[in-house]
């Protein structure tokens, strides 16, 4: 059974799971024209937010976190960030366990919603996305690499 620890996001371990994640992105990205970014470790350092591993026994498999965003109106609003597994790890609902960890931990917050952004192309995360109640809405922000956004009231 896999394991989510938390695990602050410039680590040696966390930095090269999201290597991963940007090479994968960038390598299937149509046009090659993905725009990576570098986390910043404050943002993922509670109560701001959190970075978490899952691992498989020892090894680092996928990753993800969440950061607090400004919000308009009374809502505190936490955003799902860099939610990746390794492929040869995808199938087992393992990023389904990844993204309830997040959604607890943005709760224990005082979260009042989740929100993510995403690409199209990436049919199983969209699939996971709604069915955990995820629900499409406009652009939050101007993420080049997105073309989805997605949020989960959590009240």
């Amino acid at each position: 059974m896999p394991r989510i620890d938390t695990e602050p996001v410039d680590t040696e371990v966390a930095r090269a799971l999201l290597a991963e994640y940007v090479a994968a992105r960038a390598a299937s990205f149509p046009g090659r024209a993905y725009t990576p970014t570098t986390p910043d470790p404050a943002a993922f350092t509670p109560p701001a937010g959190v970075f978490v591993l899952l691992r498989d026994g020892d090894l680092p498999v996928g990753c993800g976190g969440i950061r607090r965003l400004t919000a308009e109106d009374a809502a505190v609003r936490y955003e799902v960030k860099h939610l990746f597994l390794r492929p040869e790890t995808r199938g087992r609902g393992w990023g389904r366990l990844l993204l309830e960890e997040l959604e607890q931990r943005a709760r224990s917050f005082g979260a009042t919603e989740l929100v993510l952004d995403t690409h199209h192309t990436l049919e199983a995360a969209a699939a996971l996305y709604a069915a955990s109640g995820f629900r499409t809405i406009p652009p939050y922000n101007d993420n080049p690499n997105a073309t989805r956004w997605y949020r989960k009231p959590l009240t």
